[in-house]
């Protein structure tokens, strides 16, 4: 038979000593919002798909319609989106525009949430 477990405490419990330290040292609203929305832009197996492809090399928005079998509007979309959160950047030559991550901390996220899903 499973055991249920509460999500409360008991009766008798008083709560954590130094409570007020957390509290005092919880993130703001702005932050958290800027945080929750890079999580979203990383819940989209697309742009999972567009990061994985822009750890490996730079590529224009050309390769990664090839890469991924999509078409330009919809990869553009895409890109603007990751723009937006500066999770990605854009280079310009002549015409061409080049796509790369923002920064490494964009690949520190991925590479630890992939190493998590392919340890279980």
């Amino acid at each position: 038979m499973e055991k249920t477990i509460q999500e409360q405490c008991d009766e008798t419990c008083g709560g954590t000593a130094h409570i007020d330290d957390v509290k005092d040292q919880l993130i703001s609203d702005d932050i958290a919002v800027r945080v929750a929305d890079v999580f979203k832009a990383l819940g989209d197996p697309t742009r999972l798909k567009i990061i994985h492809s822009l750890l490996q090399k730079e590529l224009c928005v050309h390769d990664l319609t090839v890469v991924l079998d999509m078409g330009q509007s919809a990869v553009s979309h895409q890109l603007r989106y990751l723009r937006n959160l500066r999770i990605v950047k854009r280079r310009k030559v002549g015409k061409t525009v080049f796509y790369s991550l923002d920064d490494d901390h964009i690949e520190q996220i991925y590479v630890q949430m992939l190493q998590h899903v392919k340890h279980h």
